[in-house]
């Protein structure tokens, strides 16, 4: 390789290396033009495999009155279960 080949092999990789940063910022500024328009991509997260179903969202303390926050005594107690009438069987 002569010193002429050499330059035009470091001429070429820095052209490339150029092409390469120029083609990176412009889909970044692309990207950040239209970022508006469209919903992000979510894969592998637990949202991502509800579909197109919304999630389940629980209710925030602000959103409700300071009456329904209150528990009562019929909160705290277990829940019990009534008798199951017996069936006579043939």
């Amino acid at each position: 390789m002569d010193m002429e080949q050499a330059a035009f092999w470091l001429a070429g990789c820095i052209m490339f290396a150029l092409g390469i940063i120029v083609l990176v910022i412009s889909g970044v500024v692309i990207n950040n033009i239209l970022h508006r328009f469209w919903k992000p991509v979510k894969l592998f997260t637990p949202d991502s495999w509800t579909a197109f179903s919304p999630p389940e969202r629980y209710v925030e303390t602000t959103e409700v009155s300071p009456k329904q926050l209150q528990i009562t005594d019929t909160d705290k107690a277990e829940p019990k279960l009534k008798a199951v009438p017996k069936t006579k069987t043939k």
